[in-house]
């Protein structure tokens, strides 16, 4: 049992920042987190060892995102909640410009191709290794790795173009 809290200790705050960053609520985070948690006790006796039990837990979690979406027809309302909520700020003026911020950053992400969106958020909010990442979208480690890079490059640049 102590395997399952440190483990659980250590991916919980990893998937629910990668659900909260593709849904933008912080209750459909936390219900999709636990979703993912009972699922994977549910089926833990089909694990069969040729991934980690990180990957495997987030192939259940994408998974899971992608029968939400499905169900809820929900990524148009993603577009619509792209606002995060920004920590306290000294100012106002340093709010509304984090919170700028961080809405160009996510608008840039939504740019990104289906395949290098996913690949970003499983990098940047999942926590996951490029070879995790691999495993889960069933692509190679070189593939999530180099899918990445240009992601990264097309975000940088499109921030450049809102900034200037």
């Amino acid at each position: 049992m102590t395997f399952l809290t440190s483990l659980y200790g250590e991916i919980q705050p990893k998937l629910y920042s990668f659900f909260y960053m593709k849904t933008g609520s912080k209750e459909l985070a936390e219900d999709l987190t636990q979703e993912v948690f009972y699922q994977a006790l549910k089926t833990y006796g089909s694990f069969k060892n040729n991934c980690s039990l990180k990957t495997w837990i987030f192939s259940i979690a994408n998974n899971l995102l992608k029968k939400h979406y499905r169900n809820k027809k929900y990524f148009k309302a993603l577009e619509n909640k792209l606002i995060i909520e920004s920590p306290i700020a000294e100012s106002l003026e340093d709010a509304i410009i984090e919170k700028d911020n961080r809405f160009q950053l996510m608008a840039a992400i939504n740019k990104l191709d289906e395949l290098t969106r996913e690949i970003v958020l499983l990098r940047i909010y999942g926590g996951l290794s490029f070879k995790e990442i691999g495993d889960t979208l069933s692509k190679t480690e070189n593939y999530a790795r180099v899918t990445f890079h240009r992601g990264k490059l097309k975000i940088q640049k499109e921030m450049e173009v809102h900034n200037e």
